[in-house]
């Protein structure tokens, strides 16, 4: 079973997501808006995919339970199977698994109390 296939995306905290999204805009030229950025390029096989950059505002409760000022984006295959897996191996998953019209969300934490958010695009 394959378990990660790539980065989804970075997110982090900042006192200020507006003025984060205008910096890297204006100097390093992502194409940042309300969200972030996200960057477009295809896998090996060709298929189109997207990684996304999202700076949060500093009292965001996303990424609680985590004490963390981030936390990374994993894309995955099948995350209802890997789900179940990683709760076999004792891996603590947070939360229910969530579907939208562009992908599965589960999220899990490291042992540092790191918490992952693992994505599925659709």
């Amino acid at each position: 079973m394959k378990r990660v296939t790539g980065i989804g995306g970075l997110f982090f905290k900042t006192k200020n997501p507006s003025i984060i999204n205008e910096w890297y805009g204006k100097h390093l030229g992502l194409p940042a808006n309300d969200y972030g950025a996200s960057f477009e390029w295809k896998d090996k096989n060709g298929n189109d995919c997207s990684t996304q950059w999202s700076p949060f505002k500093e009292d965001s409760d996303y990424f609680a339970p985590s004490e963390k000022p981030f936390m990374v984006n994993f894309r995955v295959e099948n995350l209802e199977e890997l789900l179940k897996v990683l709760a076999e191996e004792g891996v603590t998953i947070v939360g229910e698994m969530q579907t939208y019209e562009y992908g599965k969300f589960g999220w899990i934490l490291d042992p540092d109390g790191n918490k992952i958010e693992l994505w599925e695009p659709m």
